[in-house]
């Protein structure tokens, strides 16, 4: 662990530390954390920040159940801010509740949405809310209602306009029908309630596994 020794920790030997979900990518919480606590996670697997407020070693979770799983850690180019990948475990990082601590307008100050996460998880939240609250008029609410002939039928007209848009090398219908695919996609997941953080999760499996053979 000489890499710790590398890091810059200010006058009290602490550093920010950022947790980042492993998936998404969403910004959860920020926290301090001394080298006691940055050994402690690495060793356990399990992040543990410095409490400045109770003096001590705070294992995350402990109390709430609410555990983060180190996935990978890094830090910035000028080594004074730590960036941890984790998995939140009951999908809850603050306190109040709320999935992150970033949840205030700062300009209204006012309760808003959790801090956006990639496209296609922003998008797949937004098929969920449509199937747990229809909405009048709503094309993802149609598909829903008529159910795995519509959604399947329309997945593989999809795959054939991506198919031709790829043969023309049309690359701005390449992109439009790949979105129209993902979309399709999407909708069939919800339908078959399988959330697209499982799909991401596969992909992350996946991520650097052996080759498949030709």
């Amino acid at each position: 662990m000489l890499f710790i020794d590398n890091l810059h920790f200010d006058q009290n030997g602490l550093i920010p530390a950022i947790a980042q979900d492993y998936v998404d990518g969403t910004i959860l919480m920020m926290a301090w954390m001394n080298k006691e606590s940055l050994i402690k996670t690495l060793e356990s697997g399990e992040v543990h920040y410095w409490s400045r407020s109770r003096k001590e070693l705070w294992h995350k979770g402990k109390t709430s159940g609410h555990f983060q799983k180190l996935k990978g850690i890094r830090s910035d180019c000028d080594l004074d801010t730590i960036l941890l990948s984790i998995e939140q475990i009951g999908s809850i990082a603050c306190h109040t509740g709320e999935r992150s601590c970033f949840f205030k307008d700062l300009e209204t100050n006012q309760d808003c949405e959790s801090p956006p996460s990639d496209a296609c998880s922003e998008l797949f939240k937004v098929i969920e809310n449509r199937k747990i609250n229809p909405e009048q008029g709503s094309y993802t609410n149609s598909l829903l209602k008529e159910g795995d002939n519509k959604i399947l039928k329309k997945i593989g007209e999809e795959a054939a306009e991506f198919i031709m848009a790829c043969k023309d090398k049309d690359t701005i219908s390449v992109a439009n029908e790949a979105a129209d695919l993902v979309f399709h996609l999407q909708v069939a997941l919800a339908h078959q309630n399988v959330s697209w953080t499982e799909v991401l999760k596969v992909l992350i499996r996946r991520r650097g596994g052996p080759r498949r053979n030709q």
